[in-house]
């Protein structure tokens, strides 16, 4: 993990919201809801012209990448060891 998440942020959510999340993550093979929320929230962010920080990902913070095949293990992404 190359930079730290310094804070937490607690969300309630309905559960059509929490459904909708869900299908997401899956559809998009991501790895937690945590991920699916922070990739939504890019989303969101750049939809209304804001970069949330330009040039990196949500996948590069966490355990897993996302390739051409979906998710792989953090061992399998180029430039670890």
């Amino acid at each position: 993990m190359s930079e730290m998440r310094g804070e937490r942020l607690q969300v309630m959510l309905s559960p059509e919201e929490l459904a909708a999340l869900d299908d997401f993550r899956f559809k998009h093979r991501m790895p937690t809801r945590a991920a699916a929320v922070r990739e939504l929230l890019k989303f969101g962010l750049a939809a209304v012209g804001v970069e949330g920080s330009a040039g990196v990902k949500s996948s590069d913070y966490g355990v897993f990448s996302r390739g051409p095949e979906g998710h792989r293990s953090a061992k399998d992404s180029p430039g670890t060891e």
